[in-house]
């Protein structure tokens, strides 16, 4: 980062032109001394040794701390290392119009992928930096500039002018999670292009500026950071220090005189340390600050390290399930803790997860109840970085505040704006309604349930080939087999195969050494468990953990599911067939049931509440199923949904050689199967009441929301 100020510096008239370049070149056999030389005379002030090299002591001061630091280890300098510094990088390159936020990017590929991974670090495009800052407080800001530029009466636009620049200096930002700064710098960016125009408005007008050797008031002292990874807050305040550099050489334009950058007089507050674990206030006091920006780690719940969770405990101290949440929640919380009893807003970026599933009951509830309220949200759209390797994950962003609003709220869907009366936990425009876990159904429908979970460490799992050669090594064993479907081998039709010893007779299975092998196996991982209800389960090693086989037909939903479907793959299944617990199960079902369950009405309710795993739907019996609210049709509108659930059933049927990730692909849906949905989605949208023509998934979720307010409501 020293190397880079330098050749921005030279480039930039930071220095004098090519002055970083011709000392080195001078001093190419001894490069790595003559670097410690220069940076230790970038970092004096007063006191140089005269006796110096002219070219050495020509180097202006520069301040600011990014030469200070004596521990900084210059490597060997090869002079291959000096033909990259001296020909690509300063010769072939001019890095005067070098975009600052592209260092985020650069900072980004400097880490391996699992440092990546186990840091939850996805760098943010400037195109997502703009989905936050834009309206938390530029939209406003600019709005309010152009009215300002609209004043006829020249004294009075030029009043305001001046306290529209004493308000843009006032404003403080704070980034509690800044990595390489992107969210600072291209705020800061965003205020001085800001500044230089009304400068240039005030210029205009023939006004005297208060200080005519410098007019600019924002400063990088108004940008504030918490960052725990020491590079990156290097490369934060090296960025904000070239964005500064660059905004001042806009504004020499406008004033048409010089203005001295060198040597710096602010620096950006960005403090080394864990935020998690890091009072925000001793960074920025809160009645100080504007605004909270940020895009916190993506951790799951699952995925924490023991420090993480640490962290989380430490954040939500007493509250419930505090399990499930993300690490990126913690923010969520510090942020709401410090805005209370101010005017700060907050947006921050984090995966979806915070506005689906359980997560919204645990962490949004309490936060309403301290006063919280969602300003502006994007809902979900897939994340993306100026980084090379994009990071695979779709996110939300939540514009949020304790303080009163008056500006209206808005929900951004597709990219587009639509008002909203109010957003709740789910990103709707609904009342403030949490669907949680349940055990049983809220309606009078057969509950579901999981499928097998054997806890066998696959030794009772075979794939085809495998089961044919343990029936030629041991031929009793055959009828012991039954195909084995989880949601993956359901839906692309390629089941598995289970040895289900479970109504073995003792007499026929000592019969069968092989079989016995598999048995004492079983019984060997499982006393081996840590959980003690694992070993006991070790005393029945030819039985499942948890076993539902239900006699007869009986209709499966996949557990896990591609976002890309519009419909989750439903069917039937039956008792000649295993299913794991990666399907849901529900015996004694109609063709009603199915008709409602693979509508899209059902679809709309289960993408808003389901949990999800990566991007792919989770579909939770306690929160999804249990908690969905079904029609009260009239006979005949019940007989419709059979009429078209069949339709659906015999269209599949047309392609018995497809499998349903085949007949789901939106490119490859057959059009008779397209139909039949279409057709069944409007006699289940008749039965709910709801408008075939017009209604919005969003609004249709809103109503079941209202509807599961009542009947919850009804059940207390």
């Amino acid at each position: 980062m020293r190397l880079v100020f330098c050749f921005y510096a030279e480039d930039a008239g930071v220095f004098s032109r090519r002055q970083f370049h011709d000392y080195l070149a001078r001093r190419r056999q001894n490069a790595r001394q003559a670097l410690i030389d220069l940076f230790h005379i970038l970092d004096t002030d007063q006191g140089r040794d005269p006796y110096l090299d002219e070219d050495l002591l020509a180097f202006p001061y520069v301040n600011g701390g990014l030469f200070s630091d004596e521990s900084v280890i210059i490597p060997r300098i090869t002079d291959d290392i000096i033909d990259l510094l001296l020909r690509q990088a300063s010769e072939d390159f001019d890095w005067s119009q070098i975009s600052p936020t592209i260092f985020g990017a650069v900072f980004e590929s400097t880490l391996n992928p699992e440092t990546r991974r186990s840091g939850g670090m996805h760098y943010t495009s400037l195109e997502n930096i703009h989905k936050v800052i834009d309206p938390l407080f530029l939209d406003g800001l600019k709005a309010e500039f152009d009215q300002i530029k609209a004043i006829g009466t020249e004294r009075t636009r030029q009043a305001r002018l001046a306290a529209f620049q004493e308000k843009l200096a006032s404003l403080t930002f704070l980034d509690p999670a800044c990595g390489s700064g992107n969210f600072l710098t291209e705020t800061y960016l965003c205020l001085r292009r800001l500044e230089n125009e009304a400068i240039a408005a005030r210029q205009h007008d023939q006004v005297v500026l208060g200080d005519i050797d410098n007019p600019i008031q924002v400063s990088i002292g108004q940008f504030c950071g918490i960052e725990i990874n020491d590079f990156a807050v290097t490369v934060a305040r090296t960025a904000l220090w070239i964005a500064e550099s660059q905004m001042l050489r806009e504004t020499e334009d406008i004033v048409r005189h010089d203005l001295h950058f060198l040597p710096l007089k602010t620096s950006a507050r960005i403090r080394k340390a864990n935020a998690l674990r890091l009072d925000w206030e001793s960074v920025v006091p809160k009645h100080k600050l504007s605004c909270i920006m940020s895009n916190p780690p993506f951790v799951g719940a699952r995925l924490m390290s023991t420090c993480q969770k640490e962290d989380l405990n430490g954040v939500f101290s007493g509250w419930r399930n505090v399990g499930n949440l993300d690490y990126v929640c913690c923010w969520y919380k510090k942020a709401a803790d410090l805005m209370t009893g101010t005017a700060i807003r907050t947006a921050l970026v984090s995966t979806n997860s915070v506005t689906q599933g359980e997560s919204v009951a645990d962490l949004w509830k309490p936060l309403f109840a301290q006063g919280v309220h969602i300003d502006f949200a994007y809902r979900t759209f897939r994340w993306d970085s100026e980084a090379r390797i994009k990071a695979h994950v779709h996110c939300v962003i939540v514009g949020f505040s304790i303080a009163p609003n008056s500006t209206p709220k808005v929900i951004y869907s597709s990219g587009l704006p639509q008002t909203a009366g109010n957003i709740n936990g789910y990103l709707l425009d609904a009342d403030d309604i949490f669907v949680e876990s349940r055990n049983k159904p809220i309606c009078d429908v057969p509950g579901i349930g999981m499928g097998n979970q054997p806890i066998d460490n696959g030794n009772y799992l075979f794939t085809r080939e495998e089961r044919d050669a343990f029936v030629k090594k041991e031929p009793a064993a055959e009828k012991w087999f039954r195909p084995w479907y989880g949601s993956w081998e359901f839906i692309n039709r390629q089941p598995r195969y289970c040895l289900w010893l479970g109504k073995c007779p003792p007499n026929e299975l000592r019969k069968m050494p092989e079989c016995l092998k598999r048995v004492e196996a079983v019984r060997a991982f499982r006393l081996s468990s840590k959980r003690a209800s694992t070993r006991k389960l070790a005393d029945m090693p030819t039985r499942f953990q948890t076993e539902n086989m239900p006699k007869g037909h009986y209709i499966i939903i996949p557990e896990v599911s591609s976002e890309r479907r519009r419909y989750v793959p439903i069917g039937y299944m039956d008792d000649s067939v295993l299913c794991s617990n990666k399907l849901r199960l529900m015996p004694h079902a109609t063709l009603y049931h199915f008709g409602i369950l693979t509508s899209n009405v059902h679809m709309a309710w289960m993408r808003v509440v389901c949990g999800r795993l990566k991007s792919d739907y989770d579909y939770s019996i306690n929160i999804v199923y249990n908690n969905f609210p079904w029609p009260t049709p009239t006979d005949e509108q019940r007989a419709k949904i059979e009429q078209t659930a069949q339709a659906i059933l015999d269209a599949r049927a047309l392609y018995p050689d497809a499998s349903l990730a085949d007949l789901y692909d939106e490119i490859t849906m057959p059009p008779e199967l397209r139909k039949a949905h279409q057709e069944n989605d409007k006699a289940v949208m008749r039965a709910y009441g709801f408008s075939v023509k017009d209604m919005t998934e969003s609004a249709c979720v809103a109503e079941l929301m209202k509807m599961y307010k009542e009947l919850s409501s009804a059940q207390r």
